[in-house]
């Protein structure tokens, strides 16, 4: 069964937080405000902190749950020797607790909040710009341990959809879920550690035109795609933000039943991209 949780926002580290939140706002239809050392660029559906501090790694990431009675489930099976203290978050939460995982990466867990939720603007809505929505829905890390971080998720109750195997079985990729949408954290074997992606979930192909259209408008180039992955079927393009970190527009992304048995691909570009190259992180 499923946490019932969605990712609410991302805090990225960065050398230069202006500039960051200057390309997520101009590029992406958001506006910034200050929260503390942070800088938190926001629009309809979306979140992320920006604070300063080394490229290519999460601040924290941070997951509100969907209903009271799942958050208490959860909450309750979490050992207080496994806590650490919850950080200062860019969206507050009343109700939270913080995790460390295995490479160091903070995961904050909190207990529904309509208030905060509706801060942000309500999911699913066009931008004042008139863009379609674009949601966040997933993010990604690199590890050098795939399969330790894969264990340590899973017990916290993230559910496996899809794993990429090499030709020695070892596990070189995985695809985790959290509710009925194929994945909201996904883990990429890597030589380093660190931040890889956030993904924007858009509802059409004839959205992703739009966003794929904004990108040429502002000369910022698609680096990966148009694609579809294997692993959660959704299309896709990336393009990069001024630390070098991905930034994609998806869509179609798989809905899955609670009794989906979890899948095996092999690692290849063509589990990344059914439709040619891909950016393989080892």
């Amino acid at each position: 069964m499923e946490l019932r949780a969605s990712l609410n926002h991302l805090n990225v580290t960065t050398p230069d937080p202006a500039a960051m939140a200057a390309f997520y706002c101009n590029t992406y239809g958001m506006t910034q405000a200050h929260a503390g050392d942070a800088i938190v660029c926001s629009g309809p559906g979306r979140v992320i902190a920006l604070t300063r501090g080394a490229a290519n790694q999460l601040a924290y990431a941070h997951y509100t749950f969907n209903d009271m009675p799942a958050w208490l489930a959860f909450r309750d099976k979490v050992p207080g020797a496994a806590q650490i203290d919850v950080p200062t978050l860019a969206r507050p939460a009343s109700d939270a607790i913080a995790i460390r995982d295995p490479d160091g990466n903070v995961i904050v867990f909190s207990a529904p909040d309509v208030a905060s939720d509706a801060a942000s603007g309500s999911h699913g809505a066009a931008g004042a710009d008139g863009m379609p929505q674009a949601i966040l829905q997933h993010f990604a890390l690199r590890t050098t341990q795939p399969q330790v971080m894969l264990a340590f998720y899973q017990t916290l109750g993230f559910v496996l959809s899809d794993e990429v195997h090499d030709p020695t079985g070892a596990v070189r990729a995985c695809f985790l879920r959290t509710e009925h949408l194929h994945h909201s954290l996904a883990l990429f074997g890597a030589p380093a550690a660190g931040f890889d992606h956030q993904s924007f979930e858009t509802d059409t192909w004839a959205d992703m035109r739009v966003w794929g259209d904004r990108m040429a408008e502002l000369r910022v180039p698609i680096v990966w795609g148009i694609g579809r992955h294997g692993p959660g079927n959704d299309v896709f393009f990336m393009v990069r933000d001024p630390d070098g970190n991905l930034a994609e527009i998806s869509a179609e992304i798989e809905v899955c039943e609670s009794e989906r048995p979890a899948g095996v691909w092999v690692h290849e570009e063509r589990t990344l991209n059914l439709w040619g190259k891909a950016i393989m992180r080892d």
